[in-house]
């Protein structure tokens, strides 16, 4: 049974972060444009669920399909789509999870929404302390029951979503 756990933030997240890309830079290599550190374990000093999220930029999302064995190598389980069209999504560490894993091809639009709204938190302390709190809270509410902490965000997540796009607008803040 999975456990819903929100800590304070460790820096260590980071080194975490850059120990698992380096292994999946030598899955993709050369069919990969880009990793990222996503999620909020990637936002200096927000409460986080201790699983380091990394977003993958291919050029064509095929070439994740050809190295789903290699991940698998790496610990992680396969999971499709897993819910987002275009997407391939990766997961490690079973029920204790440590890493997700979002792969996309090249232009497709959840790139932007994951870094604008990781590089709106890091700019915006008053809405990260709010997301860090509001985390906390849904977690000590709902211990064993993942679903209920993920719907309990969804409304904060989406308001926040489209104040960092207009400020990534408004401050001509390109992710191209």
């Amino acid at each position: 049974m999975r456990l819903v756990e929100v800590v304070d933030y460790q820096p260590s997240w980071q080194d975490v972060y850059k120990q698992e890309a380096i292994k999946l830079e030598q899955v993709f290599q050369e069919n990969m444009i880009g990793i990222h550190h996503i999620g909020s374990t990637s936002v200096p000093g927000l409460a986080a669920k201790p699983i380091i999220d990394l977003l993958i930029v291919l050029k064509r999302i095929e070439d994740a399909d050809k190295q789903t064995e290699a991940m698998e190598k790496l610990g992680y389980e396969v999971r499709g789509e897993n819910g987002i069209a275009g997407r391939r999504y990766f997961q490690k560490g079973g029920d204790a999870r440590t890493h997700h894993v979002h792969i996309f091809s090249e232009g497709h639009t959840a790139i932007k929404e994951h870094l604008v709204f990781r590089d709106y938190l890091q700019q915006h302390p008053d809405a990260m302390q709010a997301y860090g709190q509001l985390k906390k809270k849904l977690a000590q509410a709902y211990v064993t029951d993942v679903a209920a902490y993920i719907n309990g965000k969804d409304d904060w997540i989406n308001v926040t979503k489209r104040r960092a796009m207009e400020w990534a607008f408004a401050e001509e803040i390109s992710y191209e």
